[in-house]
């Protein structure tokens, strides 16, 4: 029922979109997000273009209706991988409502494991919204001791 593919530059209207709405879902206004969008447009082209922001664009029936970014991001040695200087990073995940459920999500993440093993990465992180935790929590995700101040 649901093709997948690699995202690509011309997905970035697309997930500049599910960006937003993700965001929206969690309980953020349009009025609050407005200021990110063309910062986050402009940190975004050049990513996809070069392929540092990498994932999967779900299809149902030729239109995109789900995606996952990722990115290797750079971090010094840690516990939870001590010989590697680098953590794959996930965000983006968005799944439009109508096909929520479906288990679009489980593939486009089973995709993103798959990706970090292929790559050699020992660790992946990403931050979950309340909606998506339990679906995080099934399939062996574990909640880290993160903490944020904004200033």
């Amino acid at each position: 029922m649901y093709d997948y593919r690699p995202v690509g530059p011309d997905d970035l209207d697309l997930v500049c979109r599910h960006r937003q709405e993700m965001f929206k879902a969690s309980g953020r206004s349009d009025e609050m997000l407005a200021p990110m969008a063309a910062p986050f447009r402009a940190w975004l082209a050049p990513k996809l273009a070069s392929g540092a922001y990498f994932g999967w664009i779900a299809d149902a029936e030729g239109q995109p209706v789900a995606g996952l970014g990722m990115m290797v991001i750079d971090w010094p040695p840690h516990p939870s991988h001590m010989d590697q200087d680098a953590r794959g990073y996930i965000l983006n995940v968005f799944v439009e409502p109508a096909h929520r459920g479906r288990g679009v999500a489980g593939a486009l993440m089973a995709r993103a494991t798959e990706e970090g093993r292929r790559r050699g990465l020992a660790y992946l992180v990403l931050h979950a919204t309340a909606m998506a935790r339990p679906m995080y929590d099934k399939l062996g995700w574990a909640q880290t001791s993160e903490m944020s101040i904004s200033l």
